[in-house]
């Protein structure tokens, strides 16, 4: 069954800062290379001292690309960049396909911007599709040349009610989610079989599913 086209891929260097939109990826065993393979750690300065600065701590960390720039700009936070690690919240891929964000579209009256759930796979859903996070745990899907499986819904915080750009956050996302989706908003997943992905590739179920 094909579930979709992918239609944007991003990466993210430095975990909670701003993403790369890739036209094409190489995906293995730890998923997109250098995809968050570094991170901001608090020296002092910060309740979350010898910890990772994360999106939630900062409500534009998400619109630096630079890493030495995000630090300098939050002021009063002794911050440092460690790399050599991969920085995942849970799994090394996270997938975002459209169908899912049709309600929280219609509630807030306008299309929430995929970028807010910093997906590294967003997905434009075939007419036909209309499963939910929750009836995908533990589905083989293949992307392209990249086979995944699926570990289970993503719960989301305050991150997604800050917008990709400029404009104010918007704290109805948040409840929306938190009241009618469980928190949810897109599904973590392992990768099976390593390949090549492109802008265009078809997201179908494994054979068996």
């Amino acid at each position: 069954m094909v579930v979709g086209t992918l239609a944007g891929i991003w990466r993210y260097p430095v975990k909670s800062l701003r993403g790369e939109p890739l036209e094409r990826a190489g995906v293995d065993a730890e998923g997109i290379p250098g995809d968050r393979a570094s991170a901001l750690f608090v020296r002092r300065g910060h309740a979350r001292e010898g910890k990772t600065f994360r999106g939630k701590e900062h409500a534009g960390l998400h619109r630096f690309s630079d890493a030495a720039a995000a630090a300098a700009a939050l002021g009063g936070v002794d911050l440092e960049v460690r790399s050599g690690h991969r920085y995942f919240d849970d799994a090394p891929i996270s997938l975002l396909i459209d169908r899912w964000l049709d309600d929280l579209d219609a509630h807030v009256g306008y299309a929430v911007e995929p970028q807010r759930f910093r997906p590294n796979f967003f997905v434009r859903a075939a007419r036909e599709f209309t499963t939910q996070e929750s009836q995908l745990r533990g589905v083989a899907l293949r992307l392209g040349g990249v086979g995944l499986r699926v570990r289970g819904p993503i719960e989301r915080c305050v991150t997604v009610t800050y917008h990709p750009q400029e404009e104010p956050a918007d704290a109805e996302i948040l409840r929306f989610l938190a009241g009618r989706r469980n928190a949810w908003m897109g599904v973590y997943c392992d990768v099976v079989a390593p390949g090549v992905l492109s802008i265009g590739d078809a997201l179908s179920l494994e054979d068996g599913n």
